[in-house]
């Protein structure tokens, strides 16, 4: 036998590995793991095939000959989870039917969707023309250079979907463009030649795919006296709109909206504008906003002293005003809009890996604090897929943490750079951001609640191993490769690292809804909702890991999934109490666990943490003050709330059932996040 026949009519050779693996998947469902087992069943499936098919065997005869094998031995367990897997594939397979998507990697239909859009490659006429597994190996061509055995590590953790690489990485290794970093961080220093400047490069960098994070602290406040024309300043408020409509005509080459991270410093004297600068709902709307503070600012926050605003343009004084005024002024505009949120950029420097150069910025997310001029190149791990006999694989984490370093250093000299400087400066610290996806999902696989000791012990565990291992691995590439050119200038003299930062924790919006895993760090945002793809058509999607639960203990039904889509919660539903403790979602989960969740992950992450602190509805703005006093005492280095209805445009909403966009993976609903 050495043919098999698919279901969309190719001939195919027969590959008995296949068996066994759908097989072992079976058997793990059940929590049991019998190699001899598997190995016995899978040899039996085979020669009932040859027995009984004389010609070339569907996949359907193959499924059919492996549901009576296992019945035949009493695996009834194992029988049903086969069963069920097999039922949930022909459901998607006929959904991707009825929308005419083509997909060999078993995809979910909305990530073929995003890829479709953005991603996969395209002929002049717009019509598509690679595959995503030909995409996974564009990538891994482009990124591993000369090396087949890099080459071939690469694309099989993208394929498999254990390590994805950030969006502009996927969408333009291997072509003309080639800009593969998503993380840009801008200087805008005072003058108009500097500040158009500043404009032009972010233009160049986002029409590549990339994003800008801003610090408009140097420039002078409205106001002011500009002595070459004795006129008058009209502060960074009123060029943050430039760099916000220049944004919304670029708008990253088509395929991703723009996005950019504004900060000015709390001693600014245009504070107070800044900080009421989004009121209007549609302003700034290209733009992530935070007030960057420092420790004297939170002492006399919470001393109820007064501070000092101060003019860059001459470090005078120009009056002073009630620290906590301020800072509840901003948790009001941040509880009505969503922004600003907060930067602590003393904590963001005192663990900077240059000391001697001072971080100002990060990028739009707020995950990566960076030098003026720096990129910076990020991909996540998904921790989906390392459960194993209901426990974690470390060993496999390790393999997977040791690639994804080796690919995202190989990125830097892989990369492409929109400006000279931009690459000088990149290359000088090899800087990157290795974080993960699906830590929401491992904890539904492993039955823990997020909002417990136990996650965020785990969430320490996982950040401590990650990054351990990641040191290691930069180490052995610097011995080999040599160490990155700033190293005598950093916290690393002495040794052989070759990147100055090597962990992050990304939002991983797009890449999490191509690996069907949850985003980041975030909770679930629903058990089960409606999603809009494909051209407004609308779908029921449900967490994998609850379904199953729901059908191997007896409490599933379509009803009850229509029902849970009103809400998103199962927590006013009769179905087990231990089932509800362990699906929460993000609106279920009280906001100190949301911040408690961060600084676990944040005590061993290099970078930051993009993390949205979601707050129900009825939240109330002594909630996000209490949420911003907790992430600073507990070492965050920055904060992003988001009260749920402070905006009218949501790529999340509640009202009648669930209803997210297409590319919406969980954290920030609203629309002006780069999600």
């Amino acid at each position: 036998m050495h043919n098999i026949l698919k279901r969309d009519g190719r001939i195919a050779n027969f590959k008995k590995e296949k068996i066994t693996t759908a097989i072992h998947k079976a058997v793990l469902a059940t929590n049991a793991n019998d190699e001899k087992l598997v190995g016995k069943l899978t040899d039996e499936v085979v020669a009932l095939i040859e027995k009984r098919i004389r010609d070339i065997p569907t996949v359907e005869d193959v499924q059919n000959i492996v549901e009576e094998v296992l019945v035949r031995h009493g695996l009834y367990e194992v029988a049903k989870a086969y069963i069920l897997y097999r039922e949930r594939r022909s459901e998607i397979r006929d959904a991707k039917k009825f929308f005419g998507v083509y997909d060999e990697l078993k995809l979910t239909v909305n990530a073929i969707e995003v890829l479709n859009k953005r991603y996969l490659m395209k002929d002049e006429a717009g019509n598509i023309i690679e595959t995503p597994d030909q995409m996974f190996g564009r990538v891994a061509k482009a990124i591993s250079g000369k090396s087949g055995e890099f080459e071939k590590r690469f694309h099989s953790s993208m394929k498999n979907l254990e390590f994805l690489p950030n969006s502009p990485t996927l969408m333009n290794a291997g072509t003309k463009l080639g800009q593969l970093s998503a993380c840009f961080v801008i200087p805008v220093p005072d003058s108009i030649g500097d500040i158009f400047g500043a404009l032009k490069a972010m233009a160049i960098v986002q029409q590549s795919g990339g994003g800008c994070g801003f610090s408009f602290s140097r420039l002078r406040p409205k106001g002011d006296i500009v002595r070459s024309t004795m006129g008058s300043a009209s502060g960074p408020v009123s060029f943050m709109r430039i760099f916000d409509v220049t944004t919304d005509v670029i708008k990253q080459g088509g395929r991703r909206r723009g996005a950019n991270m504004g900060i000015l410093n709390v001693n600014h004297p245009d504070i107070l504008n800044f900080i009421t600068s989004k009121e209007k709902e549609g302003v700034l709307r290209n733009f992530n906003i935070s007030v960057g503070v420092n420790d004297d600012f939170m002492e006399a926050m919470k001393k109820h002293r007064d501070y000092e605003l101060i003019n860059p343009r001459n470090n005078e004084c120009v009056r002073s005003l009630g620290a906590d005024d301020v800072f509840d002024l901003i948790a009001t505009m941040a509880w009505r809009t969503g922004d600003p949120g907060l930067v602590f950029l003393d904590e963001i420097n005192a663990h900077n890996p240059t000391p001697k150069y001072r971080i100002d910025s990060t990028n739009p997310c707020g995950e990566v604090p960076l030098l003026d001029w720096e990129s910076c190149n990020l991909g996540s791990i998904n921790l989906a897929k390392i459960i194993r006999k209901n426990d974690i694989d470390w060993e496999r984490l390790r393999d997977l943490t040791a690639i994804g370093v080796c690919f995202l250093d190989d990125v830097i000299d892989a990369n492409r750079y929109p400006l000279p400087r931009i690459g000088e400066m990149t290359r000088a610290n090899r800087k990157i951001g290795l974080g993960v996806m699906g830590f929401a999902e491992m904890l539904l696989e492993l039955g823990i609640p997020y909002n417990s000791d136990v996650a965020l012990d785990l969430g320490r565990r996982l950040m401590r191993f990650m990054t351990s291992v990641a040191r290691e691995t930069s180490v052995r590439l610097g011995e080999e490769r040599g160490p990155f050119p700033n190293i005598d200038e950093s916290i690393w003299k002495g040794t052989n690292m070759r990147n100055a930062t090597l962990t992050t924790i990304a939002p991983t919006g797009s890449i999490s809804i191509i690996a069907g895993t949850t985003s980041g760090i975030e909770p679930l945002f629903a058990v089960s909702f409606v999603r809009n793809v494909l051209d407004h058509a609308r779908l029921v999607e449900v967490n994998p890991v609850f379904e199953r639960v729901a059908r191997e203990r007896g409490f599933y039904s379509r009803d009850l999934m229509i029902a849970i889509a009103k809400t998103g919660s199962v927590q006013d539903l009769d179905i087990p109490k231990d089932v509800k403790e362990v699906f929460v979602t993000a609106l279920d989960i009280d906001p100190d666990w949301h911040v408690r969740m961060q600084a676990a992950f944040q005590e061993y992450v290099d970078n930051a943490i993009s993390k949205t602190i979601n707050l129900r509805k009825d939240a109330t703005p002594m909630d996000v003050r209490k949420a911003f006093l907790l992430a600073y005492e507990l070492g965050c280095k920055g904060i992003t709330i988001y009260r749920y209805g402070s905006k009218s445009e949501q790529v999340l909403s509640f009202g009648g059932y669930v209803s997210a966009e297409s590319d919406y993976a969980g954290g920030c609903p609203d629309r002006s996040c780069p999600y």
